[in-house]
């Protein structure tokens, strides 16, 4: 039997139904539970705030609840008011909504009938867009069910812009802006689809392991923020690694450092080395996979490909691998790949961790 996990598809599908709405009975009662309720399921990294609140930052952070009932809202507010989150009601289509910088009341379904309803959200953003905080569910009808269940196989995937899901749901015509972002249709979030797998996304665009698309090397790059739950330069945002323990760790880092030009080869290989012997030392049971991406071509990539060759060479750990990527350059509205290359990196992918993880 497939082990359960959301939504057996970590799309997270999404729909607030509008218009369905009807007084409720007058005996039906009114339950309100905090985001680190026991019935509601999480997956990705999340910070506890004192009050049981939730804030989150990176995409693909997940929640999932079960309930009998008429309706169903979450309170939730974003720091900077252009984060997005979808909503899928029982595995229905998503619907993306724009979360307000203030509280607020988000109705998730509401029906004329009390009946069972699955719930699901997913923050399509990235950090630097501005972090989530949910407060709460607010139920009407019976009951909270039983937490659902997610699967015990686990990935944590590591990256830039690409593995945030950057530009998936680009409008012709449009200006960019971060509605183009939706991590339900990452390469990553659709690989662990594939696997039955849980997954972490910790990602952040435009930042490389030793320096950022514009060539800085004072930004926290991804041996920086892959510490935080969080953001990347607040303590109390640290996050603990023994709360989540992968089976497999895929690092698809690099493209950035190269935008400007080849790193310079020792200084590079010595900091992959360096976060590499991190990750060993943090997660002792996971395989390591390195890959060089999807963005790079041609004397770029043969060169990345050729440090994290290097890299694994000197680590010299049979935990450590290195995968392949094909080419996948968008389109000429946008550099990121699109929702069919996405599709087509995580059929790639898929078949790279089963053959690794001897997984069905």
């Amino acid at each position: 039997m497939k082990p359960h996990f959301f939504a057996c598809a970590l799309f997270f599908s999404a729909a607030v139904l509008s218009g369905c709405s009807s007084t409720p009975p007058q005996d039906a009662a009114v339950i309100t539970i905090p985001a680190t309720d026991t019935h509601i399921a999480r997956m990705g990294r999340t910070h506890t705030n004192s009050d049981q609140s939730l804030t989150f930052g990176f995409p693909g952070v997940s929640f999932k609840t079960e309930v009998v009932g008429t309706s169903l809202s979450a309170k939730l507010h974003s720091s900077a008011g252009n984060s997005w989150v979808d909503v899928i009601v029982d595995g229905g289509p998503a619907k993306a909504i724009k979360i307000s910088r203030e509280p607020t009341q988000i109705e998730l379904f509401s029906f004329p009938a009390s009946d069972k309803h699955t719930v699901e959200l997913v923050h399509r953003s990235e950090n630097w867009h501005g972090s989530v905080s949910l407060q709460n569910f607010t139920l009407t009808g019976e009951k909270f069910l039983p937490m659902p269940l997610l699967s015990k196989r686990k990935l944590l995937i590591l990256g830039d812009s690409v593995t945030c899901g950057e530009a998936i749901d680009r409008v012709a015509g449009e200006e960019k802006n971060t509605r183009w972002w939706n991590a339900r249709e990452s390469y990553g979030m659709l690989t662990a689809q594939m696997l039955y797998a849980q997954v972490n996304l910790v990602c952040w665009g435009g930042r490389g392991l030793v320096r950022s698309w514009n060539g800085k090397t004072d930004d926290a790059n991804l041996p920086d923020f892959y510490e935080f739950a969080v953001g990347d330069t607040d303590p109390a945002m640290k996050w603990d690694h023994t709360q989540y323990q992968p089976d497999v760790i895929v690092s698809a880092i690099g493209t950035n450092d190269f935008s400007q030009g080849i790193p310079p080869r020792e200084a590079y290989v010595t900091a992959y080395v360096k976060f590499i012997n991190k990750l060993l030392i943090d997660h002792p049971k996971a395989q390591i996979a390195l890959t060089e991406g999807a963005i790079l071509n041609g004397d770029k990539k043969a060169a990345l490909i050729d440090y994290i060759r290097e890299a694994i060479s000197r680590v010299n750990d049979s935990r450590v691998h290195q995968f392949t990527s094909a080419h996948y350059p968008g389109d000429a509205q946008d550099a990121h790949p699109t929702k069919a290359q996405h599709a087509a990196m995580a059929k790639d992918l898929a078949s790279q961790l089963k053959a690794l993880m001897n997984w069905q």
